[in-house]
């Protein structure tokens, strides 16, 4: 059963992992994270679920519902929901919990793989070069206006249509990511930031779903083995023993 969090995207830095090895990280702040409801196969909605607020939002920002929502969960204070401002679910939570607790980084572990699901950056209209890397025309005498063009895109006269799914120039960006398999590096409780080995989606104060990696589970690396002596790179080949 997995486990899930909200995150915030705070930026990327370098740190040294527990066997020495310089890697490249993305700071997330993963908490507090309010539980502010808790669903159950047996009752009315049918299925079991954990949903998660993050976030503090001033009270007149929120609608009614929401309002109502958040106050059943007693995290309004002082005109601000406390774990309002996002709120998502999580199905199958794997971790005992009721409404009102706040759970954050102590949920994941140094060495385990987790999925980062978020917003990629919106690029707006952009043509092929980019948007699929394409080449492009030639770049010599004579070829004025056609450095950046698509070239063909049909047939002759039969069948003398555009095939279904033909890359074109359009709309890139600002569409929903997963990336899997990340290594949590660092995890640092008492700032509820998890540090995540490479890159996320999104911008930088974008906010994440953080979960157990679907594909790896709850495995994780074990730090207090010895790393297995690989070849070094240049060593000569042994020579083949003799007969």
């Amino acid at each position: 059963m997995p486990l899930g969090l909200i995150a915030k995207k705070l930026g990327m830095t370098q740190v040294y992992d527990p066997r020495g090895a310089l890697r490249d990280v993305t700071a997330l702040e993963v908490g507090p994270c309010t539980v502010l409801q808790v669903k159950t196969k047996d009752g009315k909605d049918g299925y079991s679920a954990v949903q998660l607020g993050f976030g503090n939002q001033k009270e007149h920002r929120l609608t009614k519902a929401q309002l109502g929502h958040v106050k059943k969960a007693n995290i309004v204070k002082d005109g601000v929901a406390q774990g309002g401002r996002v709120v998502r679910e999580f199905r199958d939570f794997a971790k005992e919990v009721k409404v009102g607790d706040v759970v954050g980084a102590t949920l994941f572990e140094v060495g385990q793989w987790v999925d980062v699901i978020g917003t990629s950056k919106g690029r707006g209209f952009q043509g092929v070069v980019r948007r699929y890397k394409m080449a492009g025309g030639p770049e010599s005498h004579g070829h004025k206006g056609w450095h950046r063009r698509v070239g063909a895109i049909g047939q002759r006269s039969f069948p003398g249509t555009v095939m279904r799914g033909k890359r074109m120039p359009g709309h890139m960006g600002d569409v929903r990511i997963t990336t899997q398999n990340l290594e949590i590096i660092q995890v640092r409780e008492q700032e509820n930031i998890l540090l995540v080995e490479g890159s996320v989606p999104g911008p930088t104060g974008g906010y994440l779903i953080v979960r157990t990696a679907k594909k790896r589970g709850a495995k994780k690396r074990d730090y207090a083995k010895p790393q297995a002596a690989g070849k070094k790179k240049g060593a000569a080949a042994k020579p083949a023993a003799s007969k």
